[in-house]
């Protein structure tokens, strides 16, 4: 990561430590990734709700899929599978749920606690082919991890 990448980590993990509450954490997460991700046009946070990820907040056009069981689509096998997923051209990969005609790349990071639970996952969309690279891939696991450890602070 550049420099400007390692202070805008440093400036999301600080956002994430010094909010009051959780939920005002991963407000600030959707925000700072929204404000910083310039080839992403949809943010959003899901939280774990038994088998079913449950939108929390999103910033971009609003996504018909607001709640997504385990098994199915991009963000269901994120955390299943308990790993990054980058996508570079969704309409190659059958696990999409199609959310926007004009998406093409995503990005989906679990949120993972430290004994490996899964709390949620953050999810990056962009109208562009192969928008997010291992930059991007860095700072949304960087954010994820900070929320896992507010997470296992609570």
């Amino acid at each position: 990561m550049t420099s400007a990448d390692h202070a805008l980590a440093d400036r999301l993990v600080h956002a994430i430590d010094a909010a009051p509450t959780l939920d005002d954490a991963l407000r600030a997460t959707v925000s700072g990734l929204a404000d910083s991700a310039e080839r992403s046009d949809w943010v959003g946070i899901y939280l774990l709700d038994g088998a079913t990820l449950v939108l929390h907040n999103e910033i971009g056009k609003p996504t018909p899929h607001t709640r997504i069981p385990l098994s199915q689509g991009l963000c269901g096998a994120a955390a299943r599978e308990r790993r990054t997923i980058v996508v570079d051209d969704v309409r190659e990969d059958p696990r999409y749920l199609a959310c926007s005609l004009t998406t093409r790349s995503e990005l989906v990071v679990p949120i993972l606690g430290n004994r490996g639970q899964v709390f949620g996952e953050i999810d990056l969309d962009s109208d562009q082919p192969a928008a997010f690279g291992p930059d991007a891939r860095r700072l949304v696991e960087t954010a994820a991890a900070a929320l896992a450890a507010r997470w296992d602070r609570v």
